[in-house]
């Protein structure tokens, strides 16, 4: 007896698990619905970063290597967790990557083997922040006291405060200024400087849960240079970044 009513209370189990799985696929596809508005999120986003590059030391890198302004440019990725403190506001935790590593040669000299001098640059930025959004308009509507909807799209501006590392690197041969003779060495400058950011976005939601993110960024950061770059002014951290990712409510 007691395997024909497994059988059943199984069979009632299934039965129910096949109603109920169309309603929670509801909650998350389409005009989904959440039993309660959501407290923060969790995003991962990739981009491109494109710093300004503006000091003398990036200009006398341009100038006399084979290196353009925009080689400093790179891939970026990011990540950051945010917690709502009004209906229009969320404050968040954010970090991200960019870097670039660019093998170049003295644009007008070469060795006495008429040979290319050759050398590696890289440039290496890591921003941690905290940032403020402010939404331009409502992110959702509760529909009853169990049901919160969210926008389908919703723009917001924001601006944060944090710190950055960063990291400017040169290694391989390089020409003495007053010899003109080949030497090899390497030059480096880096740490942690502060920054702040102002941002610009929109979200599209997937549903009740998911949703996208466009981003468009602008941080402005400098630091004073090492004695390996001594006689140069402080160099140039600041930069634009866009950035298209996605974020989970919960």
């Amino acid at each position: 007896m007691k395997t024909p009513m497994r059988a059943v209370i199984v069979s009632a189990a299934f039965a129910s698990a096949l109603t109920l799985a169309p309603k929670m696929g509801a909650q998350d596809s389409g005009d989904g619905f959440l039993f309660r508005k959501p407290t923060g999120s969790w995003s991962l986003r990739g981009g491109f970063a494109m710093p300004s590059a503006n000091s003398d030391l990036f200009k006398f890198t341009t100038g006399e290597l084979t290196i353009n302004k925009g080689d400093f440019s790179s891939v970026d990725f990011g990540a950051d967790l945010s917690f709502s403190v009004t209906p229009r506001v969320d404050l968040n935790l954010d970090v991200s990557f960019s870097g670039m590593s660019k093998e170049s040669e003295f644009r007008y000299f070469v060795d006495n083997n008429q040979l290319p001098i050759q050398q590696k640059t890289s440039f290496e930025r890591t921003p941690i922040t905290v940032n403020a959004r402010f939404y331009l308009m409502d992110r959702g509507r509760q529909i009853s006291r169990y049901a919160w909807v969210p926008a389908a799209v919703t723009p917001y501006v924001g601006a944060g405060v944090g710190m950055m590392h960063y990291n400017f690197e040169q290694k391989g041969d390089f020409i003495d200024a007053t010899t003109k003779a080949v030497f090899a060495d390497g030059f480096q400058s880096g740490g942690w400087v502060p920054m702040v950011q102002a941002l610009a976005g929109v979200e599209y939601s997937l549903g009740s849960t998911w949703a996208l993110r466009a981003e468009a960024r602008y941080l402005q950061a400098s630091a004073a240079p090492s004695s390996d770059f001594s006689g140069f002014h402080r160099i140039d951290l600041s930069g634009v970044t866009s950035s298209f990712g996605f974020f989970v409510r919960f």
